[in-house]
């Protein structure tokens, strides 16, 4: 082989690796916010949309002319761990209602290619009135429109929707507000991560009719599609969570794991993927060194719950039958005592609590403890961030 074909089979790889990672951190790629990232997606769209069915079984689209790239990550166990959040303030998780608006929304966008937020909320409010389940939406209500606000503020970032003239941030203060929207239909429907359409979801249980793929044959499946299920499954997990623990996977998929097969499949994928796989006794995780793959970093000094979170670590650590939230209280008060310009949010209505609540609520979504009653014990993962003796670091990285 040519010095030059070399040069272009070891370029070809680290795109490969860098667009595996971009993609997981962020499904939805747009020229117009990271050119760059779309750039390389672009060009390496098939490669990476076969590494990804192949792995995964996720599907890749990449639409040049639009500007965008769509990695539809479909999750075999859905969770909560990752809300939507307000792009405002303390970036709480959506409740409920904005999520019951942030549909109704998408669905009233697909009218047209432009419309005004008063129109917007007019459809949506007939919408809600005409449906016999959800609450109806009543723009008069100042917390009705902050929240309809929130929703969208969570379609501008997605490139869904883009206020041509005005600002979406007045609706909250009037609802006689003016703002004019140009509505990227195509791009609001790749925003559903889901293998099934709701038009084709089935009465009785939605969420299930969404998630369903026949490709794995349910229950009756062939030994081929059994196959098939195994490795993705597996390796949606470790594409996606933090740490993959062999106590949260079924035997089927832990003889998977750990077999000469499964175990050479995911060492190559980690490799190609550009990560460095960690095997222990009670599980696996992958580290990206660049920190790309990931949609929430840990630990974290801008953000109040995950430093308390840090220093949490030390007490649970240190007890193997865990502690109650009222044990961890202290720790919190030490960490609000040392940074007294810091976390304001957390100095008024028993603000100790709530950081302990939130902290808790990190450790556990990155797999470093979990709830046993009304205890919170420190998981395997946790020994990663023990401060080493001697060394003002953690011994922990930056998992995917």
């Amino acid at each position: 082989m040519s010095n030059l074909a070399n040069q272009l089979v070891i370029a070809e790889r680290a795109d490969l690796a860098r667009g595996i990672r971009l993609l997981l951190g962020s499904p939805l790629i747009r020229a117009a916010t990271d050119p760059d990232a779309f750039d390389l997606v672009r060009r390496r769209a098939d490669t990476l949309a076969g590494w990804f069915d192949y792995h995964c079984g996720w599907s890749l689209v990449v639409e040049p002319r639009r500007g965008y790239a769509r990695l539809a990550k479909v999750r075999s166990d859905p969770d909560s761990s990752r809300p939507a959040r307000r792009d405002r303030g303390s970036r709480a998780p959506f409740d409920r209602r904005r999520y019951a608006l942030f549909c109704v929304a998408a669905a009233e966008l697909l009218a047209g290619p432009a419309t005004t937020v008063g129109l917007l909320a007019d459809r949506v409010a007939q919408a809600t009135a005409a449906d016999p389940v959800l609450p109806g939406f009543d723009p008069a209500l100042r917390a009705e429109r902050m929240a309809f606000v929130d929703v969208l503020r969570a379609l501008e970032g997605f490139g869904a929707l883009e206020p041509v003239d005005g600002s979406t941030e007045d609706f909250a203060d009037s609802a006689g507000a003016k703002v004019l929207y140009r509505v990227d239909a195509a791009l609001l429907m790749r925003l559903l991560a889901a293998p099934n359409g709701p038009s084709r979801s089935p009465d009785g249980d939605r969420l299930a009719g969404l998630l369903a793929e026949p490709r794995y044959g349910g229950a009756g499946g062939t030994d081929v599609q059994r196959a098939l299920w195994l490795r993705h499954s597996v390796l949606r997990k470790l594409f996606d969570d933090p740490v993959v623990y062999w106590a949260d996977l079924t035997a089927e998929q832990r003889g998977y794991a750990t077999s000469r097969t499964g175990r050479g499949i995911i060492r190559k994928a980690a490799e190609q993927g550009g990560f460095a796989l960690e095997e222990r006794a009670e599980g696996m995780l992958l580290v990206d060194p660049e920190s790309l793959a990931t949609d929430g970093r840990f630990p974290d000094d801008g953000d109040n719950a995950k430093v308390a979170a840090l220093h949490l670590l030390d007490s649970l650590g240190a007890s193997r039958a865990g502690l109650t939230a009222e044990q961890l209280r202290e720790d919190a008060e030490s960490v609000l005592d040392r940074s007294p310009g810091s976390a304001r949010t957390y100095r008024y209505s028993d603000g100790p609590a709530r950081l302990v609540a939130d902290a808790v609520s990190v450790l556990v979504d990155f797999g470093l403890a979990r709830r046993s009653g009304e205890r919170i014990v420190a998981l395997p993962a946790a020994a990663r961030y023990t401060i080493v003796s001697g060394s003002p670091d953690s011994a922990g990285g930056n998992p995917s």
